[in-house]
């Protein structure tokens, strides 16, 4: 590809954030580029008959998640290729006895989530955008070599194959190591946790039951999330946040002794850990742009701010920002208002920069408070599980925040 083209927004990334992004932009009547350094293709997931059949990324969809990629036109691909819903969730704390139980019937509702592979829903998302592409000008594999702003707030695009793309917006859904905000010397205030998340697929004695788990040691939390598959149902997806020491042992133990380490460190909660699948770790940093937007440049997803993966809510902020900058946009439209005219942009940033800098405080907090050995502390903590597992209406309330319920 060479020469120029002009656009009303160019989107750098297409990874979830940025694909779906697109799709919520498709039918606006703004003309939209998305670009991405990776082909940009389907990649279908082989059938789940084993430990290696899955991604070892998944996400916890929230039901407010699930209905955003329905009305992009996602969720049916999602729903009849692979997801296991889940109806119930428990999560304990090593150090004690506290113990909170989810049910979906608290709250009367279908689930409380969907696990999902995130290159499944990356595939769901390029799918319902082969069906819709509408406006949408897709181009890969080619990467972004710089971007200036022009003297009239134009921004100039420069591709590595030496094509000029001009546009009133750029959006920056290139993921936590964005270039984009990079090259706009967006300020970020960052943290190493000197902690790993370990993921892998295994397999266990008893079936998940279509449960969640989750339990707290003083090393970091680990989750076992189920997956789909067998009818036994005995497939589970792990994350394991643990200190860079115990992670490096983790990584060099063979299969058994990992599958023996994580039956103790799950207190056999599905009886034994019988297989596990390909392992990996990733370091864990916090890090939260301190503005999201610009003259002309707004960013989302964790180009916009990453988390600790606690409580799985990282995707979940990451599409609640693309349907806000999406619906931001489309009103800006109809009111006659530029795509990269900062009052369009700041009412995005309203919308989500106080939601998730709450729900990043609140994961931090439950991090701190369940790392912690000093006896005062693990009596609080049992003592406040055990009062929101008795108090009905608290407990749906916690549900309902979680799930994106209002």
């Amino acid at each position: 590809m060479s020469g120029e083209s002009r656009h009303d927004v160019v989107i750098v990334g297409a990874g979830i954030a940025g694909t779906a992004l697109a799709l919520a932009l498709a039918d606006s009547g703004l003309s939209i580029a998305l670009v991405e350094a990776r082909p940009l293709q389907r990649s279908a997931l082989p059938d789940a008959r084993d430990l290696e059949s899955f991604d070892l990324r998944v996400s916890a969809l929230t039901p407010a998640s699930v209905g955003f990629l329905e009305t992009l036109g996602a969720w049916d691909t999602i729903d009849t290729y692979r997801h296991c819903p889940y109806h119930h969730m428990t999560v304990w704390d090593a150090e004690g006895t506290g113990r909170i139980e989810f049910d979906r019937d608290e709250i009367d509702a279908p689930r409380l989530g969907s696990i999902v592979e995130n290159r499944a829903i990356v595939d769901a998302l390029l799918a319902a955008l082969e069906r819709n592409a509408g406006s949408v000008r897709p181009l890969s594999p080619v990467r972004v070599e710089s971007i200036e702003r022009e003297s009239d707030g134009t921004q100039c695009l420069q591709l590595e194959d030496g094509a000029t793309l001009r546009t009133a917006l750029v959006v920056g859904a290139d993921g936590a190591l964005s270039r984009v905000r990079g090259l706009f010397d967006f300020a970020t205030r960052e943290w190493d946790y000197g902690h790993r998340g370990i993921v892998a697929t295994v397999q266990t004695e008893r079936p998940h039951a279509d449960t969640a788990w989750q339990r707290f040691l003083a090393s970091g939390p680990l989750a076992l999330l189920p997956l789909p598959g067998t009818p036994q149902a005995h497939f589970c997806s792990i994350v394991w946040s643990i200190t860079d020491a115990l992670a490096e042992e983790l990584l060099a133990m063979d299969s058994a002794d990992f599958c023996a380490a994580l039956g103790e460190a799950s207190e056999h909660c599905l009886g034994e850990v019988t297989g596990v699948g390909q392992r990996a770790g990733f370091p864990l940093r916090q890090r939260h742009a301190r503005d999201y937007v610009q003259p002309g440049v707004a960013l989302v997803g964790d180009a916009a701010h990453t988390i600790h993966p606690l409580a799985g809510q990282g995707i979940n902020l990451g599409l609640a920002d693309v349907a806000a900058l999406a619906r931001e946009l489309a009103a800006a439209r109809e009111r006659g208002e530029a795509p990269g005219d900062i009052a369009v942009l700041r009412r995005y940033q309203r919308q989500r920069k106080g939601e998730n800098l709450a729900m990043m405080a609140a994961m931090e907090g439950f991090k701190r408070l369940f790392e912690s050995e000093s006896l005062p502390l693990r009596w609080l903590r049992n003592a406040g599980m055990r009062g929101v597992a008795d108090i009905a209406p608290l407990k749906q309330r916690l549900m309902r925040h979680a799930m994106g319920i209002q």
